[in-house]
């Protein structure tokens, strides 16, 4: 009985210390998934709160593209508004230009008609110049050949008038005496 009695109690005191042994790991446990139930909280925490930024950060994203999308069709427009002011422009400064071109052409045109009327007329009025050269040079002659005759005469006239007067002189002398 006394082996027995001791066998038991050794046993009891085993499965004593097994418990023990079993409460402590249990214990160990407890406090191991007490630090897995917190972290895991802080984690479900951490996610909601990741969630949140996540949906704030998403939908500011997307008034931002929707505020870029806009401000790019609004200079869109703007850029189509100035091509097409700038176009019609270029239509009108190209049209002006070719009528300057068209302009400058006519003139050139009536440049050089002017120019050859203004040759043939040169030419004509040499022409004439040289023929009234001619003909005053050769009245010139002749004038000269008149004034040479006239003065040739007037030396005869003079000589005559001086004879008249000698005789006259003569004439009164002999009838004063």
């Amino acid at each position: 009985g006394v082996f027995l009695y001791n066998h038991l109690q050794q046993k009891v005191r085993n499965a004593e210390a097994l418990a023990q042994k079993y409460k402590q790991q249990q214990e160990a446990l407890s406090a191991q998934l007490q630090v897995v139930y917190e972290h895991r909280s802080r984690l479900e925490r951490s996610l909601q709160k990741e969630r949140g930024e996540h949906k704030k950060t998403k939908e500011d994203f997307l008034v931002y593209k929707l505020e870029a999308q806009e401000a790019l069709n609004k200079e869109k427009q703007d850029s189509m508004n100035r091509y097409g002011a700038l176009s019609s422009q270029h239509k009108i400064l190209k049209n002006q230009h070719e009528d300057v071109k068209k302009q400058l052409l006519d003139l050139q045109l009536q440049h050089n008609s002017l120019k050859l009327e203004h040759r043939k007329t040169l030419e004509s009025h040499s022409q004439k110049y040289a023929q009234l050269q001619q003909e005053k040079d050769s009245e010139v002659t002749s004038l000269q050949d008149t004034v040479y005759k006239l003065r040739e005469e007037s030396k005869l006239l003079r000589k005559a008038h001086q004879e008249v007067h000698s005789q006259l002189l003569n004439a009164q002398v002999v009838k004063q005496e």
